[in-house]
């Protein structure tokens, strides 16, 4: 049986803002253990992913207010939001006016997610399940990436695929508060943010988070 993934967020969650992008209301969870083992209860499915959709990570923050306080970036633009989470990312890319936002997680609680927030700030993001990064980059003028360089296989995946954006005159953003993959090396940094997260996920307060753009000439 598939669960109402939109009414267990609903229920699980409080509407908040994120501290760094107020402009934006998104379904969050306080603390993060408990709603994980909620999940894995809804689904009997124990071993799951944490719930990512439901905190504002710090590289999603700081790549959201990036966009909202530098509107150019993405006005009248096509953007991906990868491994989007709650949609923070893709939201504030159309509350800044871009023209269409395919916000991609294989999480299906992350689908439902984007859907709600969507409606809460009165845009609506094209949500999608699929693996974008097994397939080649779709058509569009921008990628934007919060916070996924946490894992050394992903972390080479993304690159790769990014590379690929890039090649093609694509661009990428990326928001980052130093996860151990980060590619630094290939990265110039546009902005730097100190973000309020939780304890609960993070080992302090405030994160020094940068937003970064994929460059050859790095």
């Amino acid at each position: 049986m598939i669960p109402d993934r939109a009414a267990f967020i609903r229920a699980n969650t409080s509407v908040m803002a994120p501290p760094l992008v107020p402009e934006v209301k998104l379904h969050l969870a306080h603390e993060a253990v408990p709603l994980w083992q909620k999940t894995e209860e809804e689904l009997g499915e124990i071993g799951l992913p944490p719930p990512f959709w439901a905190f504002a990570w710090a590289g999603g923050q700081a790549l959201a207010r990036h966009v909202l306080d530098n509107p150019s970036l993405v006005a009248g633009k096509r953007a991906i939001d990868l491994a989007a989470g709650s949609g923070l990312v893709g939201i504030a890319a159309m509350k800044a006016g871009a023209s269409h936002v395919l916000a991609a997680d294989i999480d299906a609680f992350a689908c439902a997610a984007i859907a709600l927030n969507g409606a809460l700030n009165a845009v609506a993001p094209e949500a999608t399940g699929t693996d974008l990064l097994a397939a080649p980059v779709p058509p569009c003028d921008l990628i934007l990436v919060g916070d996924l360089f946490y894992e050394q296989a992903l972390a080479a995946r993304v690159l790769a695929w990014l590379e690929e954006a890039e090649a093609r005159g694509i661009v990428a953003l990326i928001g980052d508060p130093g996860r151990s993959y980060l590619p630094r090396e290939r990265l110039a940094k546009l902005g730097e943010y100190r973000v309020a997260v939780t304890r609960d996920l993070e080992d302090a307060e405030i994160k020094l988070t940068s937003v970064w753009r994929l460059s050859r000439y790095c």
